[in-house]
């Protein structure tokens, strides 16, 4: 049976994300109700033709008439490029490339365009191995990387040379929620780049990973790269790892190339979980985690033992306006996530932080809903120390000037009943009472 080709883009998008390409170009898949996975690290040729412009062609799409050459995994498989169109799909953007990792999608990302002496402006507080990445690494290899506080749209253009090629954001930030204004960045970067030639003009890329597409899609205010750790919300089921890059077709080559010669494959089995399981279902996870998240939210805003809560549904968040104008979900309707960051009230930062360490300890022995653990998008709620965890790379004074409180604990919420989170969160609170 061949199946004819369907417009899908009249579709809503959540109902695009169930049923991909019509037909997926890069797959004869019209007997199955669901995408087969592919299962082989290299692919027949058939002539040394094929197989020369397979290697010649392997990170463009193919011409009209012909199909896709598959050479080798390293270079793309059936599956991954069905899941590289959903998420694509997912941001409103053009092509996306896959990774085995969010880390392996963020080195392709930030560095995938640099020249020689380029340089890269970063926001001061991201992802604590973005950030190891950055201070750690890239120095290494000659390129230099700066900070600054970008909830500042302007603060950045200080920093601007010659050789800044890339422009690095994370928003809402892990672990604190912090925002950027995406939209008034873009028109500062629009304003440098219309006086430079395209091989030096700066590129902004976005992780979008604590969102997830449902949530926001930074290309539509102008964004060029975003980049997600498929392994969170994406994923949605804590199973597999996996990251991607999704941009503009005319980046994809070059992000192909660079997945070829680095390394980082995302492997057909987690491509596959990731298209049929995380994306297909990620408007009606989400919302439910959103849901959730605003009860907790409120519950915890309302509790006397906590000092402080930032979640970008509450009125009280420090940038409540902005993130009602930039965190929008596929009907326009707010959509302020699944992830809460709240604080003990202490003595001082030290006893916050030893009240927290002493709570989760209590959750990790004595909650059901709750789990001790990194990560974050599941179907389960997860908690985690970020000054001790995730964000151990930076110092505790650094962590302070970051506004990354040292007792500062982050929350994940899942699916679970609403009140049943709340009910082992209070009774976690109560077994505080006495030492407040």
């Amino acid at each position: 049976m061949k199946m004819n080709k369907i417009d899908e883009s009249k579709y809503s998008i959540p109902t695009r994300l169930i049923y991909g390409q019509s037909p997926a170009a890069q797959w004869d898949y019209s007997h199955h109700v669901i995408p087969p996975l592919t299962a082989s690290s290299t692919f027949r040729l058939g002539s040394a033709d094929r197989g020369a412009r397979g290697f010649t062609d392997f990170s463009l799409p193919p011409s009209p008439g012909q199909d896709t050459i598959y050479i080798y995994d390293r270079f793309g498989e059936p599956t991954s490029d069905m899941l590289q169109h959903a998420l694509a799909t997912a941001e409103e953007k053009e092509s996306a490339v896959t990774f085995a990792t969010g880390m392996a999608a963020v080195h392709a990302a930030a560095c995938f365009a640099l020249n020689p002496n380029s340089e890269i402006i970063s926001h001061t507080t991201v992802y604590g191995c973005t950030y190891s990445l950055f201070t750690n690494w890239l120095p290494k290899f000659g390129t230099k990387v700066h900070f600054c506080d970008m909830t500042d749209p302007k603060s950045f253009l200080a920093l601007v040379n010659e050789n800044t090629r890339v422009l690095y954001l994370e928003s809402p930030v892990n672990p604190n929620l912090e925002l950027i204004d995406t939209e008034a960045i873009i028109a500062e970067v629009k304003e440098i780049n219309a006086k430079r030639i395209e091989e030096n003009k700066i590129i902004t890329v976005f992780d979008n990973t604590f969102s997830t597409p449902f949530c926001q899609r930074p290309g539509k205010h102008g964004v060029d790269v975003i980049v997600h750790s498929l392994t969170k919300g994406l994923c949605g089921f804590g199973t597999d790892m996996g990251g991607v890059v999704i941009t503009d077709q005319k980046y994809q080559d070059a992000l192909i190339r660079f997945r070829k010669d680095f390394g980082g494959t995302l492997s057909p089995t987690a491509a596959w979980h990731i298209l049929v399981y995380g994306v297909s279902t990620l408007s009606l996870r989400i919302p439910k985690q959103q849901a959730n998240a605003q009860k907790v939210a409120e519950f915890l805003a309302s509790h006397p033992l906590v000092e402080k809560v930032r979640y970008p549904g509450l009125p009280s968040f420090p940038q409540y306006d902005l993130a009602k104008r930039l965190l929008r979900d596929y009907n326009d309707e707010f959509a302020p996530g699944f992830m809460i960051y709240f604080t003990l009230k202490g003595q001082n930062p030290e006893h916050s932080k030893a009240l927290g360490e002493q709570m989760m300890n209590y959750i990790a022995e004595r909650a059901y809903t709750i789990t001790l653990a990194v990560s974050l998008g599941q179907l389960r709620t997860l908690i985690e120390h970020p000054g001790s965890m995730t964000h151990i790379s930076y110092s505790a004074s650094q962590q302070i000037a970051l506004g990354i409180d040292p007792g500062g604990i982050r929350l994940a919420v899942g699916i679970e009943q609403a009140q049943d989170i709340i009910a082992d969160l209070n009774t976690a609170l109560e077994q505080l009472a006495g030492t407040i």
